[in-house]
């Protein structure tokens, strides 16, 4: 029988190593080996008895995909490790998992709540790649009241040092508190949007993701996601295409 051959790309990814795109990057930056041998170029294809190597250190496939949402708590940082020694919060999922996971997408420092985790390069590629327009619901409290009109302004569009800001909604549910949703989330949207209103933030919190929700997982707690749930974020990434 034939030997299964695969490009070596797809066999970092689904040994969670990253995103299809990002080991075509560590492939070119010289750093895979295959039997010992440095890949450098895209293209090459190997077998499951082959020894890929990524630094040195031997990339094993993952047997069982992994999907976990982390209720995240305020004061970890998004790193694998952090050079300062704070908290990850990869220190929350490691004695639970074996496997090398890596966060899809992002929140600050000082943000809590939904964070999505894989060992499913492909997975985290699609929703993070920009056509995907994965909704993403914040609630975000204010230390005073909100200024009258900055979810409108939100909604139709900020711009701040160059940059253009806007929601897909933004809601206030009272003086203090309001609900946000975007789909690109650039680098501390909310944040910027809120200090340039002069609107100082108590809590930002992320309660959905796409159509995961937050619910009630407890801060510092994590699950995995269901099949359906993991189902219907790639369908909601394939219509949006």
């Amino acid at each position: 029988m034939e030997e299964k051959l695969e490009r070596l790309q797809v066999r970092l990814a689904h040994s969670g190593v990253a995103s299809r795109r990002a080991c075509e990057k560590l492939i070119l930056d010289g750093r895979v080996c295959v039997n010992g041998n440095v890949v450098s170029t895209l293209g090459a294809k190997v077998s499951q008895n082959d020894e890929v190597t990524l630094d040195g250190k031997i990339v094993c496939t993952e047997e069982k995909k992994r999907y976990i949402l982390l209720n995240k708590p305020v004061g970890l940082v998004c790193t694998r490790s952090d050079e300062k020694g704070r908290e990850t919060v990869f220190d929350l999922l490691k004695p639970a998992f074996d496997e090398r996971l890596y966060s899809v997408g992002r929140l600050d420092m000082f943000s809590s709540g939904a964070l999505l985790f894989t060992n499913d390069g492909d997975f985290a590629a699609m929703l993070s790649h920009p056509s995907a327009q994965i909704e993403k619901e914040y609630i975000v409290e204010s230390v005073e009241p909100l200024p009258r009109f900055l979810s409108r302004d939100f909604v139709h569009g900020i711009r701040i040092d160059g940059i253009f800001y806007r929601a897909i909604s933004a809601t206030d549910i009272n003086s203090h508190e309001m609900k946000v949703v975007l789909v690109e989330g650039k680098n501390r949207e909310i944040r910027r949007v809120f200090e340039n209103a002069g609107a100082k933030i108590r809590s930002l919190k992320r309660v959905r993701i796409g159509c995961v929700f937050l619910e009630n997982l407890s801060v510092g707690s994590f699950r995995e996601l269901s099949a359906g749930e993991v189902d219907a974020l790639i369908s909601l990434c394939k219509n949006k295409k």
